[in-house]
């Protein structure tokens, strides 16, 4: 499995992507950093699952990592959705977020096979918050959309430019992923109270 990491560059460190998922301040098990919690959005894939954990801050909600877990096309189902669903669990292990957020897969029957795809790497997902206990909170992307943007159509710049501005990023979030994991995150930051 592959990860493929965002970060914000900090002054010194030279490098805004590593190739192994590490975190930049202390984690507690209960899932908060510096007595903060850690909110985990997750953008399902078969192919390319993106995460995002954000702090809770008194200024709101910052991305403190984000990034890609890859499986590789070639592999059988059984080994991508074990590659995707171990990956995730590896994210969970090692930041301890207080509560996990996903994507609802939904198909309109234009492309079937995609949700298809999509719910085996779900399952996957699950079943690795289930194995953690850590709490999963499910979103359409309807209401994923309205949250951030105030309307439930807005189409993916609109997303991605609404990303960009509760974050406060100097630049659109690329990958796509990190960005719909990101958004997913927001909402799980905005919809639950943390009880310290």
């Amino acid at each position: 499995m592959t990860h493929q990491l965002y970060r914000e560059e900090e002054p010194g460190d030279g490098a805004a992507e590593q190739d192994v998922p590490r975190h930049s301040g202390p984690v507690t098990r209960a899932g908060t950093c510096g007595g903060q919690p850690l909110y985990l959005g997750v953008d399902p894939g078969l192919r390319r699952t993106g995460y995002a954990l954000l702090d809770r801050t008194p200024g709101g909600p910052v991305l403190r990592e984000g990034g890609v877990i890859r499986s590789k096309a070639g592999d059988s189902l059984a080994r991508r959705v074990y590659e995707i669903g171990s990956g995730l669990k590896e994210v969970l292990e090692e930041f301890r977020p207080w509560a996990m957020a996903i994507e609802q897969v939904f198909s309109l029957g234009r492309n079937p096979k995609s949700a298809l795809l999509m719910a085996h790497a779900r399952g996957a997902i699950l079943m690795a918050a289930a194995e953690l206990d850590v709490p999963v909170l499910h979103y359409t992307p309807t209401q994923v959309k309205k949250l951030l943007t105030g309307s439930g159509k807005a189409n993916k710049l609109q997303m991605q430019q609404a990303v960009q501005s509760e974050l406060k990023l100097p630049q659109i979030l690329e990958p796509n992923d990190v960005a719909d994991a990101s958004a997913v995150a927001v909402c799980l930051y905005y919809s639950v109270r943390f009880a310290a």
